[in-house]
């Protein structure tokens, strides 16, 4: 039995929430870097060469890389012979997420009610998914999420008949429906399977892997670079404003599924996708 102290959580979230409004995960910056070198039309790569730029700034002079620093989103997989100790665990979170808002100048985004809008004013409570897995380690993974991008993202209950080709026209019609609004270069995170709510939980999930990671599975991966292609043809580009460079990059995640269900989520993220991991052992 490993025993951790929910202060750890805090600590780390906070720390977690500081680091990446500031400065991207490697993946994104290298995406960012290469687009900036591959893109061919030359008003995408003044926009390219200007978010490289506003990225630089805000890792030197400790400046938001957006102003919509996000709604907290995150991941716990914890161990089973994992035992917390000190308090409750989501308090634990939420107060890392308030630490972390309020010691680093991080815009303040969230609301107590969705209809009566007042501001919570330390950016809590966190988005929290919970997974059981193996083992005596915790692993946080934080997704900081704006909502210019969260506000383009659909799901589809197709039916099974619709097949791949279905998925790949849900997929395709988000994007294109999204254009500028989302604000290219994009991730496209995608689940597909499950109900309702599984779909749209790995859509999110599939945000936080790197983006120059493809999918294990050989049809997933050849899926996702399809749908990168035919996203990063439809002309759309850096800003919106045209350009080869849609999206850096096209996740998806699957999970088993009803006989009479293809559910399909597509969560959109703009070319600030914040997400960060720490593992606690």
């Amino acid at each position: 039995m490993k025993n951790i102290q929910v202060s750890e959580i805090t600590r780390n979230i906070k720390e977690m929430c500081i680091s990446i409004n500031h400065k991207l995960s490697p993946d994104m910056q290298d995406a960012l870097f290469q687009a900036a070198e591959s893109e061919k039309a030359p008003l995408g790569r003044q926009i390219l060469g200007q978010l490289k730029e506003n990225l630089e700034i805000a890792q030197k002079d400790m400046i938001p890389i957006c102003q919509d620093t996000g709604m907290a989103v995150v991941f716990l997989e914890v161990g089973q012979e994992v035992h917390f100790e000190g308090g409750s665990l989501e308090d634990a979170v939420n107060e890392g997420v308030r630490q972390g808002y309020q010691e680093g100048y991080l815009r303040k985004s969230v609301v107590k009610d969705p209809l009566i809008r007042e501001n919570t004013k330390d950016n809590t409570p966190a988005v929290i998914h919970y997974s059981i897995v193996p083992g005596e380690k915790v692993k946080i993974t934080l997704a900081p999420k704006g909502f210019g991008s969260e506000n383009m993202s659909r799901v589809f209950m197709l039916k099974p008949a619709d097949g791949i080709e279905g998925v790949k026209n849900a997929v395709l019609t988000a994007v294109k429906d999204a254009g500028p609004n989302a604000c290219p270069p994009m991730v496209i995170g995608v689940g597909i399977g499950g109900t309702f709510e599984k779909c749209a939980i790995m859509a999110k999930q599939a945000l936080a892997r790197p983006a120059d990671k493809r999918s294990e599975i050989p049809y997933v991966k050849e899926l996702e670079d399809e749908l990168l292609e035919k996203i990063n043809r439809l002309g759309i580009g850096p800003g919106g404003l045209g350009g080869t460079t849609t999206a850096f990059a096209v996740n998806i995640n699957t999970y088993p599924t009803h006989i009479a269900g293809l559910p399909v989520a597509v969560n959109i993220c703009c070319h600030v996708n914040r997400h960060i991991s720490r593992i606690l052992e």
